[in-house]
């Protein structure tokens, strides 16, 4: 009944470890707002650079299971390419290293209580208060839990009667042998744990503890990195194609990565040794295996760094597009949800959403481009009819996706909002609703310019050479306005940016006064009412576009 006690202690302070690093890691996450997800997407201009950040992330939110599962997002909603994601997943390993040396400088040399207790309390005094740093308490909550889950593991080691584990040594004097036996178990504990920075906690602590020796803890660290691929798989079903190949990137790497460290196993731990002071079977055992575990993802890195586009090819040519696999009929438009045990970040869903609108955005614009194109090639066309009926066939089914498009990312956002969302993320679902309404309002304007074609057409009422110069330049303002919106979507717009949406508003509206003078005049002289009836209707339409632009432009104005 003793080793029971010894198996749930070690059990407890293993899984409130595991509960602050998730309490931590969801803090920082919705602390930063969007600025962590931002660098994943800005960042990787190259491979270094793409290095660097999955380091840098990985570091501040103390996962690399998070780190890559957000990457195969991003790469699913075509935020990154599958070349750009291999580098930040290359850094995510080396980012996870800082967890064994927090373990290793801090667990085992310090009063864990002092630290622990004090973020605790810190922690949840500030969660409580509803103020706008409250995110911040969850991240000093989730240290405080982390080190009172390492003081648990700890505490719980000393009582274990190192003669009552002596298969464990029979198993660790069986060569290599035991070397795989360590590879294969851990792989399988990091499979359960979901947490390769768990499994390397409990490795480092079962070490220090003369559980097991050095040579089978740095096997365990390998299995880890093995083990730890579980989230991107499973973060991949049911993606795209791209996102797919960015999960098997993953496995790829991790497991090439833990087979050349096997090849080289012997020279791996003799280097650790000859760089890290002390021994490596005494009370420095910690550091030694910080130090192997550093080694070992850093070395994988620059052993595979330069062939990062072979990479891409080799999972290209395995997980293959499949041709022919268009359907002839349009499918409705659906956006799911991604959440679970793994990786539940409103966060990145909402920057997910805002890719969708993005695309929502540039059907509106191409939407109302073929509108203005049909309009300007129409008194030259020989079967006008079959123009319009074209281009209202197409614009129809535009919209339709429009609609559906508006329907899902309003139910998906509203589904962010059923989650912990930070005060910021919280205001930008708001604004983003509003974006979304607009951009389908101007998608019903752009049909009905198709319509007002369409009765053009068949009354036989069709615009004169002049009234369609005079349109030329009001046209051109509302595409100017269009492509201005559509590139600042999904980012903070300038005070400058700000006047010149502005400047652009006032010179659509006077413009539109303009024309309508123009078209009322024309009545008074005479010409044919109801063409100029339709000429002052289509002059509104189109105003209504620059209307909807100027309120998301203003929308971008208080978003960020």
């Amino acid at each position: 009944m003793e080793y029971v006690g010894i198996l749930f202690r070690i059990t407890g302070g293993l899984c409130l470890f595991l509960y602050g690093m998730k309490v931590m890691s969801d803090g920082i996450q919705q602390a930063a707002g969007d600025r962590l997800q931002r660098a994943l997407n800005f960042m990787t201009k190259n491979r270094f650079i793409g290095v660097l950040t999955g380091a840098a992330v990985t570091t501040i939110i103390q996962s690399s299971s998070a780190t890559t599962v957000m990457v195969v997002s991003f790469v699913n909603a075509g935020l990154l390419t599958l070349t750009q994601s291999i580098g930040v997943i290359m850094g995510a390993n080396i980012g996870t290293t800082t967890t064994a040396w927090v373990v290793s400088l801090i667990g085992f040399k310090i009063d864990i209580a002092a630290i622990a207790l004090p973020a605790v309390g810190v922690g949840f005094i500030m969660g409580a208060i509803k103020w706008k740093h409250r995110d911040l308490g969850m991240v000093f909550l989730g240290f405080g839990f982390i080190f009172l889950g390492l003081q648990f593991l700890t505490g719980a080691l000393p009582a274990v009667d190192p003669e009552s584990l002596s298969f464990i040594q029979k198993i660790s004097g069986l060569g290599f042998v035991s070397v795989f036996i360590a590879v294969a178990v851990s792989t399988v504990v990091t499979l359960l744990m979901h947490s390769s920075a768990g499994t390397v906690t409990l490795i480092i602590t079962l070490a220090f503890g003369q559980v097991i020796n050095f040579e089978m803890a740095a096997a365990m660290i390998l299995g880890a990195n093995i083990g730890t691929t579980i989230d991107a798989i499973l973060a991949a079903i049911g993606t795209k194609t791209a996102a797919r190949q960015t999960a098997l990137v993953h496995v790829f790497f991790n497991v090439a990565g833990s087979i050349v460290a096997l090849v080289f196993f012997r020279p791996l731990l003799l280097l650790v040794d000859s760089i890290t002071p002390g021994s490596s079977g005494g009370p420095n055992i910690a550091s030694h295996l910080a130090m192997f575990h550093t080694v070992f993802n850093v070395f994988c890195t620059l052993v595979f760094l330069p062939f990062v586009h072979q990479f891409a090819a080799l999972v290209s040519f395995i997980i293959k597009e499949k041709p022919g696999q268009e359907p002839k009929t349009r499918q409705p438009y659906k956006l799911e949800y991604s959440s679970g045990a793994i990786q539940n970040s409103p966060e990145l869903n909402i920057l997910r959403a805002q890719k969708e609108i993005r695309d929502m955005a540039g059907i509106a614009s191409s939407m109302f481009a073929q509108a203005s194109s049909a309009l300007s090639s129409l008194r030259q066309a020989e079967d006008r009819k079959a123009v319009v009926n074209a281009l209202i066939t197409d614009l129809q089914e535009k919209e339709e996706t429009a609609d559906e498009m508006r329907e899902e990312l309003t139910r998906f956002l509203i589904e962010c909002t059923r989650q912990q969302l930070s005060r910021h993320s919280d205001q930008k679902v708001s604004m983003l609703l509003r974006i979304i309404a607009d951009l389908e309002d101007m998608t019903d304007d752009c049909y009905s310019i198709s319509l007002i074609l369409e009765r053009s057409v068949k009354k036989d009422l069709i615009f004169k050479e002049k009234e369609m110069a005079a349109l030329a330049p009001y046209v051109g303002l509302v595409e100017e306005f269009l492509d201005f919106v559509g590139k600042q979507l999904g980012s903070r717009i300038t005070l400058k940016q700000i006047l010149y949406a502005r400047g652009l508003e006032s010179r659509i509206d006077k413009s539109r006064d303009k024309l309508r003078k123009m078209g009322r005049k024309r009545i008074e002289a005479g010409e044919n009412v109801k063409t100029e009836l339709l000429f002052i209707d289509l002059v509104k339409r189109i105003e209504k576009l620059g209307d909807w632009c100027s309120n998301i432009s203003e929308v971008l104005a208080k978003t960020g």
